[in-house]
């Protein structure tokens, strides 16, 4: 299958980055915990963030394999059941930014505490429980995994072809412990909890004066005391409701939908030449073809 993927949708491998900034933050909550609004703020902060949207829409084919490769190979790969994922790997996504936030923490989060150990860990939190499982579903999974479109332009777009399998191939499923291999299933199953374990793992892993549980409600206050950063002097932000969410998803697959068109609609004349060339040939087989010739 790898050779398959390979054949059709490969890229060239991203070259290495080194960096030129230490990463000071990982926000390790969940989608749909505020993560637009504290990735907004990190940035009024002076601290370059690294969102999930940044690999959503994500230029480079090549890194979009390279973060499909390291979601299969901690997931369904490690044959000894052991998994490192180094900074090196992680900083061909992340470039330069000091912080990260989103889709690479929920799908990572131990392995980038143990790459990055001195940085600072937020966990990024919806107190209202069942108000998060409400705006997961309708996004990740009315708005995305319920999306035939999404499933039809992924086998004609390269880039989204690798975007697809992380997320819904590999990443959610697996992240919402789904039985059935689908997002909508882990998260409407076992969202709940699933939520619950991740944050009590997170609280596991980093000690408590290098870890800060946030939610938007909070504010700058307790941000910036933990960041050594001065308060802004404007309202804290928030962004990315549901129908925002919705209008970011469909402004990048119009730019996914297009490419994908003019794929299908070459696969379909290339296909359809070859129908035609060989159904001529083979006419021309039955033309020469005589009864009397097998008498």
């Amino acid at each position: 299958m790898n050779a398959l993927e390979q054949l059709f949708y490969g890229f060239p491998k991203p070259a290495p980055h080194k960096r030129s900034k230490p990463l000071q933050v990982l926000c390790l909550g969940l989608p749909r915990t505020g993560t637009e609004s504290l990735s907004v703020a990190l940035r009024t902060l002076g601290l370059d963030t690294y969102h999930g949207w940044d690999l959503f829409f994500e230029p480079d084919g090549g890194k979009l394999q390279h973060c499909r490769e390291l979601v299969r190979r901690k997931y369904h790969g490690a044959r000894d059941g052991e998994v490192q994922i180094s900074s090196a790997e992680f900083d061909v996504l992340l470039g330069d930014n000091q912080a990260v936030i989103d889709s690479l923490p929920t799908l990572f989060a131990p392995e980038l505490v143990a790459a990055y150990p001195d940085a600072k860990v937020i966990l990024n939190l919806r107190r209202d429980i069942d108000a998060w499982h409400r705006s997961i579903d309708k996004t990740l999974v009315q708005t995305v995994d319920q999306s035939w479109l999404l499933w039809v332009i992924r086998w004609f777009s390269a880039e989204f072809f690798w975007i697809y399998s992380l997320y819904l191939g590999y990443g959610f499923p697996t992240v919402f412990r789904s039985v059935t291999g689908t997002t909508t299933d882990g998260i409407r199953r076992n969202g709940k909890w699933v939520y619950r374990d991740h944050c009590n793992m997170v609280r596991g892993m980093v000690p408590k004066e290098k870890l800060l549980e946030w939610s938007v409600e909070d504010g700058w206050e307790p941000l910036c005391k933990f960041l050594d950063k001065p308060v802004p002097d404007e309202p804290f932000p928030r962004t990315n409701t549901p129908s925002n969410f919705t209008g970011s998803i469909d402004r990048r697959i119009n730019q996914y939908f297009f490419r994908a068109l003019q794929n299908m609609v070459l696969t379909a004349a290339t296909v359809g030449g070859i129908t035609a060339v060989a159904v001529m040939w083979w006419q021309d087989r039955l033309d020469g073809f005589s009864v009397t010739k097998l008498i």
